[in-house]
C-alpha cells in the first residue's frame, strides 16, 4: 500500500487542548496577508444573501444576534427602568420602584394599628418587587457578559481565518454600547445622556452594497480578462472550463472554495438540503451541505466521548453516520448523482491530511495537463488552522541517545498553509477556481480519522466528469498525462469497465521536472500482515514487469488507493464505504475485491506518468493517528489502533477471514460493523470466493500465493 497519510469541518475546533510549554506563543497569530474574496454567482436567493455570509460569517450572525438584544433591551428593559434616563444600578432600581408606589398613592395612615400592618405588607411587597428587578438585573448583566464574551471569540476566529472585513467598525460601535449597558447596570455610571441609536441594519446595508459593488467590478474585470459573456468562452486559446447552466444546472449555484469553512447552508439555505435528500434536484452546494452538517455533529460527537471506551466510540459513530450520510447514500443509490458528461472531463479526488504540497500537486497537475480546461478537482483539505488548539508536529526525530537509539520530540507549530490558497492566489491558476474546477471540502485536524474517511468525503465532490482518479495530494505529473491515461484506459481489454492503478515511482522536493515514461508497477503480490497494529490485514505489494514493449495494458491483481483512474461509473458500482473510520490498512484489498466482483478487471498502466512523494516517518510529518490520540485525551497511536481493530473487521468479514464470522462479531458484541454492509461488500458479477481463487489468496491458513498471469503478463 502507498504511505497515503490522509486523514480526516467539523468546523472550528474548541478542544482546549492543554498548550506546551515549549510553544513560542505565536501559533495563533494570523497572516497579516490579505485574504481575496472570490467573486460568486448569486443564488436564486439574491446576491445579498451570498455576500452577507461570506463577507461577515460570524459576523452576520454577531449582528442578528445584536439587533434581537438591543431590541429587547429597548423595547422592554428600558420600559421597566434598568436602563432609562438618570437610572443607574441598584440605587436606581431603588428610585424607580419608590416613584412606583407614590404613583399607587404613596403609604397611607390607617387607624387601629392597621397602619403598622399595611406598612410590612408593603414594605414586603416591595422587597418582593425589589428582589424581581434585582433577579432581572442581574439576568440582563448576565446574557450581556455572555454575549460579548462568545460573540468577541467568534469575531475573533472570523477574522484569523478571513481577516478584517468592513462590518468591524459596526460591531465596535455595539460594543461599546455594550459596555456601557454593563456598566450602569452593575452601578458604575449612571446612564444620564441618551442611549446612542445605532441603526444596524442601515450600516450593514451600506456595507453589503458595498461590497457587491467591489464584487461587480471583480467578476466584469475577470470575465474581459477571460472573454466570457454570458457563459460562453470567446477565446479559444483560454483554457479554462465554461459549462452552461443547462448543460449542468447541479454546479449552480456555485459553491466558492474559498474562504475555508463557508457554510453552504449559509449561503443558499436549508433548501438546499431538502432539495438534494428529497426532491432528485442533487447540487454539488447542497451535497456539501450535508456532508458539512455531519461535520459540524463529527465535532460535538468527539467532544461527548472524550472519554469513552473504543467499542462506544465506534457503536455511536456508525449510528452518526446512518443519521446524517445515509439519507444521501439512499437517495441515489445504484444510479451516478448526476449525469456523466461524455466530454473526457477527468475529475481528481485528493484526500490531504494536513500536506504542504497540495497547492504545488495542483499546479503541477493543471500546468502539465494536455486539457486543463477539462479538470475538476475535489480536494478534501485536512488542517490544523489553530483556532482553539495548539498546532503540533509529527514525531521528529531530533538525534540519537548514547545507545543508538533515535531522540524524537513532537513540537508546536504555526497553522498549516492552505493550498487551495495557495493555487487559487496564484496568477497563472486563479482562473481555474473562478470557474469552478476547484472544489473543496474542509475539515479541522480534530475532526480527521483517517484516508477512507477522507476519500469518501473527495468522492461525493464528483460533479459528472467522465473520468474518476483517486490520487494522494503529494505528487508530480508527466506532461499531457491526462490525455496519455484516458488513452491507455481506452486502449484495455476490458474498457469501459477497466481501472489502471500502480504505486508511482518517488521524487524529493528539489528533483527537476518530472518528466515520466519509466516502466509501470504491477501490483501482483501480497502478504497478511504480522504487525499487532496492523491485525493481520492483507497489504498488497509489487510483482513483475512487463518490459517496454507491451503491446496493450494487462491485467493486475489489486487496486493501490494512493492512484487509480476509471470511468466515473465506477462510482455507482463501487461507491465508497462511509463505515471505515480511523481505518490506514485494509482499504486496497476491500477495494480490489469490491471492483472486480463487480465486473471490473484492473490494470496496469505501462508507463509511469505520475510521481508520489514517499514519507518516511524520519521526515517528521503528521499522522491522523497522533490526532486521534490528542482527541481522545490519550496521546500516542494506541487509541486509533483500538479503534482500527474494531473498523477493520468489516474488511476481514468481507475477505472471509475465519474469526471473522457473523456469529464471532455478535459474540464479541462488534455486529454494528456490518451496518449497511450489503451496499459497500462485494458484489454480485463475480463471487468472492472466486476472487480469492483469482488472486490466490488461502484465506483459511492467511497464505498469499503467486499469481503467474499477473506476475508474467499473461491476461489481457
Amino acid at each position: 500500500m502507498s504511505d497515503v497519510e490522509n486523514g480526516t469541518k467539523g468546523n472550528t475546533g474548541d478542544f482546549n487542548f492543554p498548550k506546551s510549554s515549549s510553544s513560542n506563543g505565536n501559533n495563533n497569530t494570523p497572516s497579516n496577508k490579505k485574504k481575496r474574496v472570490r467573486p460568486l454567482n448569486p443564488s436564486n436567493d439574491g446576491g445579498a444573501k451570498i455576500i452577507i455570509a461570506l463577507l461577515a460569517g460570524a459576523g452576520a450572525a454577531f449582528l442578528l444576534s445584536l439587533l434581537l438584544l438591543m431590541s429587547r433591551l429597548e423595547s422592554q428593559e428600558f420600559e421597566n427602568g434598568l436602563l432609562n434616563s438618570n437610572v443607574g444600578g441598584a440605587q436606581g432600581v431603588d428610585d424607580t420602584l419608590y416613584e412606583e408606589q407614590q404613583e399607587m398613592g404613596g403609604v397611607l395612615p390607617l387607624p387601629n394599628g392597621a397602619w403598622r400592618k399595611q406598612h410590612d405588607l408593603m414594605q414586603q411587597q416591595q422587597k418582593g418587587q425589589q428582589q424581581i428587578a434585582t433577579e432581572r438585573q442581574s439576568k440582563l448583566l448576565e446574557k450581556i457578559k455572555m454575549f460579548k464574551d462568545s460573540n468577541v471569540d467568534k469575531m475573533n476566529k472570523f477574522n484569523k481565518l478571513f481577516g478584517a472585513n468592513p462590518l468591524d467598525p459596526v460591531m465596535k460601535d455595539a460594543h461599546k454600547e455594550l459596555d456601557r449597558m454593563q456598566d450602569v447596570l452593575e452601578g458604575k455610571q449612571k446612564n444620564d445622556k441618551p442611549m446612542k441609536k445605532l441603526d444596524l441594519h442601515e450600516q450593514l446595508a451600506d456595507a453589503v452594497h458595498k461590497k457587491e459593488e467591489e464584487k461587480k467590478k471583480q467578476k466584469a474585470a475577470r470575465k474581459k480578462e477571460l472573454g466570457i459573456v454570458d457563459n460562453v468562452a470567446l477565446k479559444q486559446g483560454d483554457k479554462v472550463a465554461v459549462i452552461s447552466d443547462e448543460d449542468a444546472p447541479h454546479l449552480q449555484p456555485h459553491f466558492p472554495p474559498l474562504p475555508p469553512h463557508t457554510m453552504s447552508v449559509e449561503l443558499f439555505g436549508e433548501k438546499i438540503i431538502t432539495d438534494t435528500l428529497s426532491h432528485n434536484k442533487p447540487t454539488m452546494a447542497g451535497i456539501i451541505a450535508i456532508l458539512q452538517r455531519f461535520l459540524q455533529n463529527l465535532h460535538q460527537f468527539l467532544k461527548d466521548h472524550r472519554d469513552s471506551k473504543a467499542p462506544t466510540v465506534i457503536n455511536e459513530y456508525f449510528a452518526l453516520v446512518t443519521k446524517y450520510l445515509v439519507p444521501l447514500e439512499e437517495a441515489y443509490r445504484d444510479k451516478p448523482v448526476f449525469p456523466i458528461r461524455e466530454d473526457g472531463s477527468i475529475f481528481m479526488s485528493l484526500g490531504a491530511y494536513r500536506d504542504h504540497l497540495l497547492g504545488e500537486t495542483l499546479r503541477q497537475a493543471f500546468k502539465n495537463a494536455a486539457s486543463p480546461d477539462k479538470l475538476f478537482v475535489g480536494a478534501v483539505v485536512q488542517n490544523c488552522f489553530g483556532i482553539d488548539v495548539t498546532c503540533r508536529t509529527g514525531v521528529e526525530v531530533k538525534g540519537q541517545d548514547e545507545h543508538g537509539r533515535p531522540i524524537t520530540k513532537i513540537s508546536d507549530r504555526e497553522p498549516d498553509v492552505n493550498g487551495i490558497e495557495q493555487f487559487c492566489d496564484d496568477p497563472e491558476y486563479t482562473k481555474y477556481c473562478d470557474s469552478g474546477q476547484i472544489r473543496a471540502l474542509y475539515v479541522n485536524e480534530t475532526e480527521s480519522n483517517g484516508p477512507t474517511t477522507a476519500r469518501y468525503f473527495a468522492s461525493k465532490l464528483w460533479g459528472g466528469e467522465t473520468y474518476f482518479l483517486q490520487a494522494d495530494a503529494h505528487l508530480r505529473f508527466a506532461p499531457e498525462w491526462d490525455r496519455l491515461y484516458t488513452e491507455e484506459a481506452k486502449a484495455a481489454k476490458s474498457y469501459p469497465k477497466a481501472v489502471l492503478s500502480a504505486y508511482p515511482p518517488g521524487f524529493s522536493e528539489g528533483d527537476p521536472p518530472y518528466k515520466g515514461g519509466t516502466v509501470g508497477t504491477r501490483l501482483c503480490t501480497c502478504a497478511f500482515s504480522t504487525s499487532d497494529v496492523e491485525h493481520h490485514i492483507i497489504r498488497i505489494n509489487t510483482g513483475g514487469t512487463c518490459g517496454e514493449n507491451a503491446n496493450a495494458p494487462t491485467q493486475i491483481a489489486y487496486i493501490a488507493a494512493g492512484f487509480f483512474f476509471a470511468r466515473a461509473e465506477f462510482l455507482t458500482d463501487v461507491p465508497f464505504d462511509p463505515f471505515l473510520p480511523w481505518c490506514f490498512m485494509g482499504e486496497e484489498i476491500a477495494l480490489s475485491l469490491r471492483a472486480w466482483t463487480n465486473g471490473w478487471d484492473i490494470y496496469a498502466p505501462r508507463k509511469n506518468l505520475i510521481a508520489h512523494q514517499y514519507r518516511p516517518g524520519r521526515m517528521g510529518l503528521p499522522k491522523f493517528w497522533e490526532n486521534t490520540g490528542r482527541v481522545f485525551g490519550r496521546p500516542g497511536p494506541g487509541f486509533n489502533t483500538q479503534l482500527q481493530s474494531i473498523s477493520l473487521k468489516r474488511v476481514k468479514y468481507m475477505v472471509g477471514y475465519k474469526d471473522t464470522t457473523k456469529e464471532a462479531l455478535d459474540d464479541l458484541g462488534h455486529s454494528v460493523v456490518l451496518t449497511d454492509f450489503e451496499h459497500y461488500g462485494p458484489g454480485e458479477t463475480r463471487t468472492m470466493d472466486e476472487f480469492l481463487e483469482h488472486v490466490n489468496i488461502d484465506i483459511e491458513n492467511e497464505k498469499c500465493g503467486n499469481i503467474k498471469w499477473c506476475n508474467k503478463c499473461l491476461m489481457d
